[in-house]
């Protein structure tokens, strides 16, 4: 659509040949005020607005929209803007590069740095869901919490670090997840298995498709089956009695994984 020799320049637009786009939510008084300042400056707008051809000699808006909504507001015939191309990726760095729209980080591989600066600003924002949780402690317990691999945000209400059910969707503002599937665990001895081998284990069985064990709570059933006496266990049944979710119908699927041998015995459950 757009002409390719046009893309990055700079080139002076009548505005009426130029749509808005999605506009800007700015308050009346600083359009108004600065478009007055644009007219007793000249009129020229020396930060260009960011445009895109959808037409021939039509344009829209994709970065700079408060620019343009002064220019308006100002009476100008005509705006100077840059011609950008007309990829999703380009408007949406124009948008981040003009300030309006917030970069987001990928929750999934982000670096220590990147959490706390993203839970940094998410906290001390005015009016923020997330005032009063603690910047280090939020920050260490995602950061070693087995992210990659998560679905949702959910996970860090069980981290017990001051982000709640009610707080948790605040974080969407910046960051984003790309889950990894959750690899298939080895065959794990239930009998001597340790506290994080009895939960990666629970998760790969709780999240593979169509899960028998769909609705269990992760943190709860690890947590019981981990304080139970397991090194006398013949068989997983007691699992049923310690009511985490786990009941009759569903504990065959243990055993895909799970198989309980004592210390110096040979054979499995």
């Amino acid at each position: 659509m757009s002409n390719l020799s046009n893309i990055g320049k700079l080139i002076h637009l009548y505005i009426d040949e130029i749509e808005p786009g999605d506009g800007i939510d700015a308050p009346e008084f600083l359009i108004s005020a600065t478009a007055k300042f644009l007219s007793e400056s000249g009129g020229r707008n020396w930060v260009p607005v960011i445009v895109k051809e959808v037409e021939e000699d039509k344009y829209e808006v994709i970065g700079n929209s408060f620019i343009f909504a002064v220019a308006e507001a100002a009476g100008l015939e005509k705006v100077w803007c840059v011609i950008a191309d007309e990829s999703e990726e380009t408007e949406k760095i124009s948008k981040i590069l003009s300030g309006e729209q917030i970069p987001q980080i990928n929750l999934s591989t982000a670096t220590r740095d990147e959490i706390k600066i993203a839970l940094q600003y998410l906290i001390e924002k005015l009016d923020s869901q997330l005032k009063g949780v603690k910047l280090a402690v939020a920050t260490n317990r995602i950061d070693e919490a087995p992210r990659q691999y998560w679905k949702d945000f959910k996970p860090i209400t069980k981290l017990k670090c001051g982000i709640t059910t009610a707080k948790v969707n605040a974080l969407k503002e910046v960051f984003y997840l790309t889950p990894q599937p959750i690899p298939e665990p080895e065959k794990v001895n239930l009998s001597t298995a340790t506290k994080d081998e009895i939960q990666a284990a629970l998760q790969y069985l709780i999240e593979k498709p169509n899960s028998q064990l769909k609705q269990v709570e992760l943190t709860k059933a690890t947590e019981r089956i981990a304080e139970a006496p397991r090194q006398n266990w013949k068989s997983l049944e007691p699992i049923t009695k310690l009511k985490c979710g786990i009941g009759k119908a569903k504990i065959n699927a243990l055993k895909e994984i799970f198989y309980l041998r004592k210390e110096g015995v040979g054979s499995r459950e």
